[in-house]
């Protein structure tokens, strides 16, 4: 048996044995097979060392060999074949675009400009908010650095099209548009004072916070990346984003981190300690 699909066939067998027995007996046998990997693992390292003193050739040519290189991979001796750049950048852009999609925006990458630099463009909302370029660096940045270490810049290329948002079909996600229905969402006594209560209601995440007898709602996302706020750190009325930091006031919605871009608010009414959120 040479193939390397038979060969790990055989070993998936007796697993599938073994994950039968009891536990004691279990214990024995993967006591057995750490100490035949840790002999082996010893030996293939000496092995290549030898070989490498020898010829580096022959050693590359040996880990040709398909059976060669699953073993000295699993005894993590070479290093995992690397995804080509652009899969790994798009995977990268792929972390990020929930969030961006969140606030009607979005990316896509423009260009790949060997050996460290790559082009982005910020799309729909994002394109002309006052955080994109925090977007762009705590954000975007850090998922292509993280996934392409290879990369060192990062440039974000404009878009004419997207330049002027009056032109745009686009619905900005600071400012929208609210109907008249009030809809019972809590009593100001399950309101923390020191902290936020999450509510989800008709398809939407809200973070209420009193701050003495003033209550105001939001909605559950931070203006940077649409990262949920709940979690997030409350101290002398300042809630921190648990993503990447940005700070709010409860009581006005104002962003300290980037002024221009505070938290969308909800018009609350208080009937009979109930509170009443205008959607």
């Amino acid at each position: 048996m040479t193939n390397l699909e038979e060969l790990v066939q055989e070993i998936n067998r007796f697993e599938e044995i073994i994950a039968e027995w009891d536990e004691s007996q279990r214990c024995v046998v993967i006591g057995l097979k750490r100490a035949i990997e840790d002999l082996h693992k010893t030996a293939l390292k000496r092995l290549i060392k030898s070989v490498k003193e020898e010829s580096i050739s022959a050693l590359r040519h040996a880990v040709d060999d398909e059976v060669v290189y699953a073993v000295l991979l699993y005894h993590e001796l070479v290093k995992p074949p690397k995804q080509p750049l652009e899969k790994r950048l798009q995977i990268a852009l792929e972390e990020v675009r929930p969030g961006l999609q969140s606030h009607n925006g979005d990316i896509e990458l423009v260009a790949i400009k060997l050996p460290d630099t790559v082009e982005v463009r910020l799309t729909g909302t994002c394109s002309n908010c006052p955080a994109s370029t925090l977007t762009l660096s705590q954000g975007v940045e850090q998922a292509i650095k993280s996934h392409c270490p290879e990369i060192t810049k990062v440039i974000a290329v404009s878009s004419g099209a997207s330049a002027d948002s009056s032109r745009s079909n686009l619905t900005s996600p600071f400012n929208p548009k609210r109907g008249s229905t009030w809809i019972r969402v809590t009593t100001v006594e399950q309101v923390p004072e020191a902290g936020v209560l999450a509510v989800k209601l008709a398809g939407n995440s809200f973070i209420i916070s009193r701050q003495g007898d003033r209550i105001s709602c939001y909605h559950n996302a931070c203006t940077h990346l649409g990262s949920t706020l709940d979690e997030g750190k409350v101290e002398n009325g300042i809630i921190t984003c648990p993503a990447h930091g940005f700070q709010y006031k409860l009581e006005t919605g104002e962003c300290l981190t980037v002024p221009e871009v505070g938290l969308q608010s909800y018009p609350l009414k208080i009937k009979e300690g109930k509170v009443f959120v205008q959607l």
